[in-house]
């Protein structure tokens, strides 16, 4: 019998990826759909997915410089990001999802049909800043990957090629 492989966040991880951080963090990644996409909602997928993978240092660290990279490309050549994603994304939607929740609760994020996510209003600066260099990096992958992940066609495109499911 195997063992299922699990993924925790430590005490000064949690204490980091709050649901008000999160909330920027989900607000980040539509802020980067919207800056692509003609100021279009982004899918609810994309956000969380984007979230996800931008928590993730060993993620972080292999995006492209890019946006002209090929997604489908880009995740047969790092395998291991398709991995991380495989065995993290359950847990990290979980610390993900109430961040979401926040966002909506606060206006900072609307929800539009059919399950989009708009920003209501200019309540997050345009400038991406923190307090520490993770904070920062976090951040930016989400921008990025908010304007990224959709070129791989599809959002269930985009899921199936990191070996997710919404």
């Amino acid at each position: 019998m195997t063992t299922p492989l699990t993924f925790s966040l430590s005490r000064e991880e949690r204490a980091l990826y709050n649901d008000a951080f999160m909330a920027l963090v989900c607000a980040r990644a539509v802020q980067g759909h919207r800056m692509q996409y003609q100021q279009r909602p982004c899918p609810v997928a994309i956000a969380v997915t984007a979230a996800v993978m931008a928590l993730q240092p060993a993620v972080r660290e292999v995006l492209p410089t890019t946006l002209n990279a090929n997604f489908p490309k880009w995740v047969g050549d790092h395998p291991a990001v398709r991995v991380l994603m495989t065995r993290s994304a359950t847990a990290l939607s979980a610390v993900v999802r109430p961040g979401l929740l926040f966002a909506l609760q606060t206006g900072v994020l609307a929800l539009e049909p059919p399950g989009r996510l708009n920003l209501p209003g200019r309540r997050i600066p345009a400038t991406i800043s923190g307090e520490s260099a993770q904070v920062v990096s976090v951040q930016k992958a989400a921008y990025l990957l908010g304007r990224w992940l959709p070129s791989a066609g599809s959002t269930s495109t985009a899921l199936t090629l990191l070996g997710v499911r919404p």
